[in-house]
């Protein structure tokens, strides 16, 4: 990927990474633009967020089975995917997240 794409892409990336809205907005954004490097981006920060709300509610229903309420801070995966995205959004890197970044 060239540098005029990342710098071009780089604003739509980063929005992607702010909650599941801002990857909504980057996603619309992108539509006309067709931008290389956010279209990864919103990929990662779509994955980054499903998998959140996927293991927030794992977590809850073994909280609610185990009563072991230590397991509530497996919600924090999703935010924590999420800021590693951003930062390589930042960075003007097109690195895949750990965990789910190749998922889809």
């Amino acid at each position: 990927m060239d540098q005029t794409t990342i710098d071009k892409g780089k604003t739509m990336a980063i929005i992607s990474y702010i909650t599941l809205i801002g990857t909504l907005v980057a996603y619309i954004m992108n539509n006309k633009e067709q931008n290389e490097f956010a279209k990864f981006h919103i990929g990662q920060a779509l994955r980054a967020w499903l998998t959140g709300i996927v293991v927030s509610i794992i977590a809850a229903v073994l909280i609610v089975v185990t009563g072991i309420g230590l397991l509530s801070y497996l919600q924090y995966i999703g935010l924590i995917l999420a800021v590693i995205g951003l930062m390589n959004a930042v960075n003007g890197k097109a690195e895949k997240i750990p965990l789910v970044g190749d998922i889809g």
